[in-house]
């Protein structure tokens, strides 16, 4: 597929990850509900597994990380934003660790067991192993120092978390594989660039603009 679609795709799904963070993710924390797990569970992994199924290309993934992580700063709201978009990078780049050794015509994942057995295990690796690297990377960037014994002493509860993560990730993946048969290659230059570009943009801006009337009240 042509570079350049990959890259509007990148932006363009990475930006919808990154909306989704920001404006959903933000109401369930507020809401009191495991906000987390279910970002990591249905969003990110439903989004990474739709675009690899659309564009068949490795590496899509944690570019799309970047994108919906450089996004979630501009959205200081619903806990800890450093952390959330470090912790969303680092299921970029899980995502593409779980499914390197899968071939892009996925033909490891022909029975329903196997693809929710993929759901499962992406979903738990993204959310203990995103969780576990913003412990170690955010208080650097805090300038507090990283303390192994800090990590030890709630690394139980992390493991914990991230079940229901797992029990999500293994319905949303079998979901999203209905998806493998679509040709986004098919659709017209003058269709695909403008529809990108526009939804990209829509969602910074629903982002900034939330932000900004957040600080007016």
């Amino acid at each position: 597929m042509d570079k350049m679609r990959i890259v509007a795709g990148t932006i363009l799904f990475g930006s919808l990850w990154g909306f989704s963070e920001c404006i959903i993710g933000s109401y369930f924390h507020d809401a009191g509900l495991p906000a987390g797990a279910i970002m990591t569970g249905v969003f990110a992994v439903g989004f990474m597994l739709i675009t690899r199924l659309l564009y068949r290309q490795r590496g899509m993934q944690l570019g799309m990380g970047l994108v919906a992580g450089m996004l979630r700063l501009f959205n200081p709201f619903g806990g800890c934003f450093i952390c959330s978009a470090i912790a969303i990078m680092a299921e970029g780049a899980l995502f593409e660790l779980v499914w390197y050794k899968i071939s892009l015509d996925f033909t490891e994942l022909k029975k329903p067991i196997m693809t929710a057995s993929m759901g499962v295990i992406t979903a738990y690796v993204c959310f203990v192993g995103g969780y576990i690297v913003t412990q170690v990377l955010t208080p650097m960037f805090s300038s507090a120092g990283f303390y192994l014994e800090n990590l030890i002493v709630f690394l139980p509860q992390i493991l914990s978390r991230g079940l229901l993560a797992a029990v999500l990730g293994g319905i949303i993946i079998p979901v999203a594989m209905l998806l493998k048969n679509i040709g986004i290659a098919r659709i017209r230059d003058r269709v695909y660039y403008p529809t990108t570009v526009a939804i990209s943009v829509l969602c910074w801006t629903a982002v900034i603009v939330n932000t900004l009337l957040i600080l007016e009240v």
